[in-house]
């Protein structure tokens, strides 16, 4: 309860108390309806209860009816009129409820997502994103449906047993004494021997499932490799092996969802059972009504013990969830806006005496570098693989913050307070550049609202980047749909893509890590050509590029070679 109680957000826990409330009332009206019953029940089993029953005799001297047969029909129509008023009040409680679940789960599952964003590129590259993309989309609603409103359930089921249960006292002590040595056992078993099963069973369905997620997100990434490969077999083999896991804790859990039903019913044939033996010694209208006050009972204490057990199961199962959503810096969210403020880029970049060593490395990958690049310089950077090159650009995209030493540009030193800012300024063209699932235009315009993109800065950035000849070919132009990942486009297209976003943001310094090192050398020559003609026409755009091929860096002004 106290982790429970820690992911709730600040804002949310003042709500946690109304929601009591509301949870309270609903068990009151439930109540409520329950012992509206009792006088159907009297009248039932005893015609004279006008004259023997005080409660009865009153109630027939306050409505004064013509006939007895006009007392049960007011009395019936009064009952049946209550107990249609106490569920239309019961579902308008329980919106309360509703919504505070379902608002939760959305604040919750943004939480999380904004949580992981937040904790940077290094912790995005070091983790498995469908394991991250089920954790926001998936576990944070078992989280409310699977923990917290099962125990909405129990607390609201709890309140309207002892509500019962002190009423049946009131009236006739040997019911509840009986009822209550014939259901706590019952749940306290079902507990003792399921409380760890199903706890398994959720953690071990959760590991399954990331498995499953992963192996399709896999499979379909990597569609071409694999099929080439003829690996197809072996990846649904371990498909099928995860599934069949799944499928098998499923069933259990089906089975152990069925139990909370079969050990009533057995608890309802014992209190029948017992209740016939004790009739033995007392009259047939004493124990009729006995009976009937033991049978109206069961009629909603058995549902409750019911879902008080299911309830239980079900967050025993999710309770894998609450590890997950403790990562979720609930009272910590801030929305993110669309900031368009950016560093006007005037004079120098400098990297000064800058180091960076991943956490799970012994030595730096880089250590101690110092560099300076001037405004509309051309500058290439080379090296062998695994030397640092991506890495000293991610640091300089402010992807990475330096271990030791500092970025400055035009003099300022680069932190959190102004590096959206900065990355407002740079342009950025990888070796693979990520295409939405979208339009041309959408991808050229990235990050901006359908309804606000440009479409005369598009058409520019479309002919600087060499795009015009290909977008013409289309029948819907810049508005063509490109598929997932950009399957539609050529490597080169997809780079033009890449160069054509960079110029669409209006960007002062342009970036490129190895963007044409998987292209053929007709489709980085145009590439190449293209870039030198913007830098041309722009005498101001500073340009860094990583490149293998001494193809790439013909049009640099210096060349700078990475080496331990």
């Amino acid at each position: 309860m106290k982790r429970l109680w820690s992911i709730i957000p600040q804002r949310y826990r003042h709500r946690t108390i109304w929601v009591a409330v509301t949870i309270f009332l609903r068990a009151l009206l439930n109540f409520v309806g329950i012992a509206t019953l009792i006088p159907i029940l009297v009248l039932i089993l005893d015609r004279n209860a006008t004259s023997t029953n005080p409660y009865i005799a009153k109630l027939y001297t306050l409505l004064n009816p013509s006939s007895y047969a006009q007392f049960v029909v007011a009395v019936c129509a009064a009952i049946v009129g209550i107990i249609v008023l106490k569920n239309i009040a019961t579902l308008l409680l329980y919106r309360t409820e509703r919504n505070y679940i379902y608002g939760l789960y959305k604040h919750l599952s943004e939480s999380l997502y904004l949580t992981y964003h937040n904790h940077g590129y290094s912790f995005v590259k070091s983790q498995n994103s469908a394991v991250l993309t089920r954790n926001v989309n998936v576990v944070s609603l078992m989280f409310v449906a699977g923990v917290l409103k099962p125990l909405a359930t129990i607390i609201s089921e709890a309140l309207l047993f002892v509500l019962i249960m002190g009423a049946i006292a009131w009236y006739t002590p040997t019911v509840a004494l009986l009822a209550t040595a014939i259901f706590l056992p019952i749940v306290a078993i079902f507990y003792l021997v399921m409380r760890r099963r199903l706890n398994d069973i959720g953690e071990l369905e959760n590991t399954a499932q990331r498995l499953k997620s992963r192996i399709v997100a896999e499979s379909f990434r990597g569609y071409a490799d694999i099929e080439i490969g003829g690996a197809f077999p072996q990846m649904f083999s371990r498909f099928d092996s995860v599934i069949n896991d799944i499928v098998k804790l499923r069933k259990r859990n089906a089975t152990i969802g069925q139990l909370p039903q079969l050990f009533t019913e057995v608890g309802l044939a014992i209190g029948l059972a017992t209740l016939v033996i004790l009739s033995l010694g007392y009259s047939s209208e004493h124990m009729a009504l006995v009976f009937g006050i033991f049978a109206v009972a069961a009629i909603r204490l058995i549902p409750s013990i019911r879902g008080i057990m299911s309830s239980w199961s079900t967050i025993r199962y999710n309770l894998y969830t609450i590890d997950t959503m403790s990562d979720a810096k609930a009272d910590n969210i801030t929305l993110p806006t669309h900031e368009v403020e950016r560093i006007n880029f005037r004079s120098t970049i400098e990297l000064r005496n800058i180091s960076y060593t991943f956490s799970d490395a012994a030595e730096p990958t880089i250590e101690n570098l110092s560099l300076t690049i001037k405004q509309g310089e051309r500058i290439g950077i080379q090296g062998s693989s695994g030397i640092g090159k991506t890495t000293l650009f991610n640091l300089m995209l402010g992807l990475y913050s330096p271990t030791a030493g500092a970025i400055y540009v035009d003099g300022v030193k680069l932190d959190n307070s102004n590096l959206r800012k900065w990355q407002n300024s740079i342009g950025y063209v990888s070796q693979s550049v990520f295409i939405t699932e979208g339009t041309i235009a959408e991808n050229i315009a990235f990050g901006e609202q359908a309804d606000n993109i440009d479409y005369s800065r598009i058409s520019k950035a479309i002919e600087q980047s060499d795009l015009k000849e290909f977008i013409a070919s289309l029948d819907k132009g810049a508005n063509t749909r490109i598929g997932e990942q950009g399957s539609r486009l050529s490597g080169g297209q997809r780079q033009r893509i890449g160069i054509a976003r960079a110029l669409y943001k209006g960007c002062d310094i342009l970036l490129f890590d190895e963007a044409t090192s998987s292209l053929d050398n007709t489709s980085e020559q145009n590439i190449n050509r293209a870039i030198e003609r913007l830098s041309a026409e722009n005498n101001a755009l500073t340009i860094v590029v990583i490149a293998h091929r001494d193809s790439s860096l013909e049009y640099c002004d210096r060349i700078i070679t990475l080496g331990k």
